[in-house]
């Protein structure tokens, strides 16, 4: 019995995985990114990496409300905090465990994502990147305006994901894997969303709203829907970052938190799912062991003078230059020229005869 599963499961391998070259390639990532802890990595490298499986889930979710709907948003960070700071509430006054707040800040960020999406849903284009990018000021602005409640100045503690046994190194690959899971899961699932009929109505708002109106379809519906499976996504990974993280901050809503989503995106390939995953790790490697050391080469004393996070701001806005140039020259991102060109290697290609 147990061979005519593996022989099944074999198979349908073949068939859909190994014989499709884009996913290959991401099966091939996915392994990488399984066994990479195990060639002994330090601690940093490994906090960076964590760090990049949860802004890639932050991103997919942007993908899947702008890329697939057409829903500018330019405050997802709200999302994120919302996540880690409900985590942070439900432990500071009512002492709930870590799993227990997971699922229910999920639920929040569904919530926060309905509510501002029904009036969101009256402006568009320029107008609803606005007030989306509003939105995350706003609350930092609640959280200073009652610092005694949400202890803006200081943060909110939470607590460990892991029991002490399993030690410093043993928290911090904890947290790598349970990371990489998230993202895996979260990006399996968006991906099946995006290319569901769900995913099909999406893509027709983003074609033509009015036609989709015509065709019987509640637009509304739908828009909210993709509003409330972003804020779901969004919410997880800034929950558990904040877990990662220790505590809950006003920067948790920084700006730069919703404009990391939308570069990543464009640089792997907006509307694509897949694309934001490439980006995220792509943002990881310039911004950290890229960027820095060709600043300190370019400009030694001003690099000195700086300090690590200066030089990682100057490489932020390098990359930002970057993703500007790379639009308008490359509009599909660098993961849909790859995957474009491995479709290639499926067509049948005619072979001539030699004279």
């Amino acid at each position: 019995m147990s061979v005519k599963y593996l022989r099944r499961a074999y198979v349908s391998f073949a068939t859909h995985v190994y014989d499709v070259p884009p996913r290959m390639l991401a099966f091939l990532m996915f392994i990488a990114l399984a066994i990479l802890p195990l060639t002994q990595l330090n601690l940093t490298i490994l906090e960076r990496l964590t760090y990049a499986n949860m802004i890639a889930i932050l991103a997919v979710s942007w993908d899947l409300l702008v890329g697939r709907t057409g829903q500018i948003s330019m405050g997802h960070a709200l999302f994120w905090g919302v996540g880690a700071y409900s985590a942070a509430l439900l432990f500071q006054y009512f002492g709930w465990p870590a799993w227990m707040t997971i699922p229910i800040t999920m639920l929040v960020g569904v919530g926060i994502a309905v509510g501002i999406g029904i009036p969101c849903l009256r402006v568009k284009g320029p107008y609803l990147a606005l007030v989306t990018m509003s939105l995350p000021l706003a609350v930092v602005g609640f959280l200073y305006y009652y610092p005694s409640a949400f202890h803006a100045d200081t943060g909110i503690r939470l607590s460990a994901l892991w029991p002490a046994s399993f030690g410093w190194t043993g928290s911090f690959l904890a947290n790598y894997y349970l990371s990489f899971a998230l993202m895996a899961v979260s990006a399996v699932i968006i991906y099946k969303i995006a290319t569901s009929k769900t995913g099909v109505v999406f893509v027709s708002l983003l074609d033509d709203e009015l036609a989709s109106k015509a065709s019987g379809i509640n637009v509304t519906k739908y828009k909210l829907l993709a509003f409330a499976i972003s804020g779901l996504f969004g919410s997880l990974a800034g929950c558990v970052q904040g877990y990662f993280a220790s505590s809950a901050r006003p920067t948790a809503f920084d700006i730069s938190l919703s404009i990391i989503p939308i570069l990543v995106t464009i640089l792997g390939g907006i509307g694509t799912i897949y694309g934001p995953l490439v980006g995220s790790y792509i943002y990881y490697l310039l911004y950290y062991y890229v960027f820095p050391p060709i600043i300190r080469w370019i400009a030694p004393s001003y690099a000195a003078s700086v300090g690590v996070a200066g030089q990682q701001l100057v490489g932020f806005v390098i990359f930002l230059v970057i993703v500007i140039i790379f639009a308008t020259r490359w509009p599909r991102g660098i993961a849909r020229a790859i995957v474009d060109k491995l479709d290639d290697l499926q067509e049948a290609r005619e072979i001539g005869e030699k004279k």
